[in-house]
């Protein structure tokens, strides 16, 4: 499968070396443009491109960067990208240490619903409850006892079992979080948010969640500050 990472920070560079690792062919890249990524490329084995590039390198496209930058993607960036491409959210909102106020999230809007009006298509969440070093190193074969289970949200039947197709590969099993209005029960401060559980306890967390967001994950007027000095 040929598949695009947009952003190489700590998620998007251990996905692209996941990926390469179980035999896709994957394209990576960052704001600064491929020539910064010749370190990452050396690591993950994936090929430095553009933003655009990498939006139409094939049939996944996975949008992994600050959340708060997502509307400094160019406006055209899927224009012409096929439909049945599968574009993947791993985002998560982080008001206090980064990305400042978002109203619509404030709101009670699901993280990934306004990601998907940002960039004007459907997208599937994922990644986005799981330390990188964790995805990068915690993968277990199917069955293994402890296997660590991701979960999926999404409107797209289809394009949810790419998905999960692919969690299933690099060593993680896939759980079907339900639609994408159901997403913000994987959003931080959620119960399966960097927890770790296996198969069972991510159905339980799932269902425990609630959406009433904690008071540490809304934003001041003083937002955003720095992951050491939040505001």
């Amino acid at each position: 499968m040929k598949i695009g990472i947009i952003g190489a920070g700590h998620i998007g560079s251990t996905l692209a070396r996941r990926f390469v690792d179980v035999g896709h062919e994957v394209s990576i890249a960052n704001s600064r443009g491929p020539d910064t990524l010749a370190e990452v490329a050396a690591q993950t084995g994936a090929k430095p491109v553009t933003a655009e590039q990498a939006a139409r390198a094939g049939e996944v496209v996975v949008v992994t960067i600050p959340m708060g930058k997502v509307p400094e993607l160019p406006d055209d960036l899927f224009a012409q990208v096929p439909a049945s491409v599968v574009v993947v959210d791993t985002c998560n909102y982080y008001p206090r240490e980064r990305d400042g106020r978002i109203a619509a999230i404030e709101a009670g809007l699901p993280e990934s619903r306004w990601v998907e009006q940002q960039i004007g298509r459907p997208v599937i969440k994922a990644f986005n409850n799981i330390y990188a070093a964790h995805l990068g190193d915690n993968g277990k074969p199917a069955g293994a006892s402890g296997r660590i289970a991701l979960p999926v949200a999404g409107d797209d039947e289809a394009a949810k079992a790419v998905v999960m197709g692919l969690i299933e590969q690099i060593g993680f099993d896939a759980i079907d979080a339900g639609g994408l209005d159901e997403s913000w029960r994987q959003q931080p401060a959620s119960p399966v948010y960097t927890r770790d559980f296996d198969a069972a306890g991510v159905r339980r967390g799932l269902a425990e969640a609630s959406p009433e967001r904690k008071p540490e994950w809304k934003a001041t007027d003083r937002s955003p500050g720095t992951y050491e000095q939040p505001a």
